[in-house]
């Protein structure tokens, strides 16, 4: 391993000098920008064209930006410059991450990587790379991410330190995520290892930091303490309140567990400072609250225990916002519906303990009450789909979407249609990595014409296209052959090709409007072979 830079190619060069002559254009008033577009446009320098909306992009306010990128973009595609694309597609994509729209930020950086695989520039090839990599683990995708960020890290390795640790960070704390807690030790320690090889101990405080939440992973209270006491006076130096929160948090919570109370709370509270200062706040940091509420209602303080109940109830709103993504997934001890409750509860003790026992009654009753009627509801409904789905018979072939127009050769066109029926009659989509690039290779044709054609003559994108295959290979399986019945979810995502049970169990939801337990539960027992 070394520590040199990057190459310099051509690509680099061209790519660089776009840079930095939006950074020069950066310089100037809004109306010289708008005055050198002016001139851009009567010259039909689509490069230029294409700069100056995106420095006008960063000088204008937040609803017209999009406007802009839009612009930029379609300058850069005239340029026909791979290098000038992917900078655009990757300035599109970061607009719509600091929106958080993730999903929309995914896609773009996805399209920059596909025009950046174009040119000679490895180590901006690998750093998009390690960006999608990264919303990928942000959107909960954390088999995927970690497979994003080991090519990665073959690439840093050689070429350039900081960006190999941080790789080894971030594939620790992926694994974390999805429980397997011994390959988040390895790649913590060997970060460190590694660090300390290299003179450089700049993420050292991070690895231990990771380590220290993977010990309460794992319930070992008392390796938490260990290395989040160890790591906060560093952090503390560097002024990162996000980690600071963080390793509070945990470090309260270990000391929660640990039965000492009382060293937890200053933890806890410091976590509640930083984020009425930052506005900062994880899924990760919710139980804090919890537990701030469950320490005041211990000590008989309706006042602090309802502050932090309403509390609760706005980080919530902000997680469920931010973070939609992963909201199913955080454990919560107190729902929305407990908080409230929790809340109506608190508010009337302070002003009066009459009736409050019967209007909780009253609520609790209409809540199952609207519960039962939900319920009953959804089960019609999902009667309904169930029924659908068993009389549907698998398309034989999707409607041409007459609205898109291609700009291709017909005799390209028929052979690209003649290889995609091939595809689906051997039932190639099954194959579990089966994504756009790979597509294109089984039809011959480049993922820009594949992506096309699926569009307008399956009238769907392409992964959507694949995902409703699977979907309906699966559902044909469960109809005709008891054995599938009796699967797990696992075996039958194995089964027909997708990377993860999460995965599998969404698509099914989203494309039959039930979830597959529904369909297999009814299949067994109005449907027995």
């Amino acid at each position: 391993m070394c520590a040199k830079q990057h190459p310099t190619n051509t690509k680099t060069i061209l790519f660089l000098l776009y840079i930095a002559f939006h950074f020069n254009l950066g310089a100037q008033s809004k109306q010289q920008l708008q005055n050198q577009l002016q001139k851009a446009k009567t010259k039909k320098d689509y490069r230029q064209m294409a700069v100056t909306y995106k420095a006008l992009l960063y000088r204008t306010d937040t609803a017209a930006r999009f406007a802009y990128a839009d612009s930029m973009l379609s300058c850069a595609e005239k340029t026909k410059d791979p290098a000038a694309i992917g900078a655009a597609f990757l300035t599109k994509g970061t607009l719509y991450y600091n929106r958080k729209d993730h999903l929309k930020a995914l896609d773009n950086f996805i399209w920059a990587d596909n025009y950046i695989a174009k040119t000679n520039d490895e180590y901006l090839k690998y750093k998009t790379k390690y960006t999608i990599a990264q919303i990928k683990s942000y959107l909960g995708f954390y088999d995927e991410a970690i497979a994003l960020f080991k090519e990665c890290l073959t690439y840093f390795e050689e070429e350039n330190d900081l960006a190999y640790l941080n790789t080894l960070h971030s594939i620790g704390l992926a694994y974390n995520h999805i429980g397997k807690y011994d390959l988040c030790s390895y790649y913590n320690q060997l970060g460190i290892k590694t660090g300390t090889e290299l003179d450089n101990k700049e993420l050292q405080p991070y690895f231990i930091h990771s380590e220290g939440i993977n010990q309460y992973s794992k319930k070992k209270y008392k390796e938490v303490v260990s290395k989040l006491t160890e790591v906060i006076p560093t952090l503390t130096k560097k002024k990162d309140f996000a980690a600071l929160s963080v390793a509070n948090a945990y470090l309260g919570q270990a000391y929660w567990a640990l039965n000492q109370k009382e060293k937890a709370m200053p933890c806890l509270l410091k976590v509640d400072q930083t984020f009425n200062r930052h506005h900062y706040i994880k899924p990760e940091l919710r139980k804090n609250y919890e537990l701030l509420i469950d320490y005041y209602k211990e000590k008989n303080n309706p006042q602090a225990q309802l502050s932090y109940i309403n509390k609760l109830l706005k980080i919530d709103r902000i997680l469920e916002h931010d973070y939609k993504y992963l909201s199913q997934k955080i454990f919560k001890e107190y729902d929305t519906k407990k908080l409230l409750l929790e809340k109506e509860a608190v508010q009337k003790s302070l002003a009066t303990n009459k009736r409050w026992y019967y209007a909780v009654i009253i609520l609790l009753l209409g809540t199952l009450i609207g519960l039962s009627i939900r319920y009953r509801i959804k089960q019609k409904q999902l009667k309904l789909k169930f029924d659908e789905l068993m009389s549907q018979k698998p398309e034989t072939a999707s409607k041409t979407n007459n609205n898109i127009e291609l700009d291709l050769n017909p005799e390209l066109v028929q052979n690209i249609l003649k290889n995609l029926e091939k595809f689906e009659a051997g039932k190639k989509y099954l194959e579990k990595d089966m994504g756009l690039n790979k597509l294109a290779l089984y039809l011959k044709t480049n993922p820009k014409y594949a992506s096309k054609i699926i569009l307008k003559y399956r009238n769907k994108k392409s992964i959507e296209y694949i995902t409703k295959l699977k979907i309906e290979h699966t559902i044909e399986l469960l109809k005709t052959q008891n054995k599938y019945r009796n699967y797990t979810y696992k075996a039958l995502a194995e089964e027909v090709g997708f990377g993860s049970t999460q995965n599998f169990t969404k698509a099914f939801k989203t494309i039959t409007g039930m979830p597959p337990a529904y369909f297999i539960q009814n299949l067994k027992k109005n449907h027995p072979l």
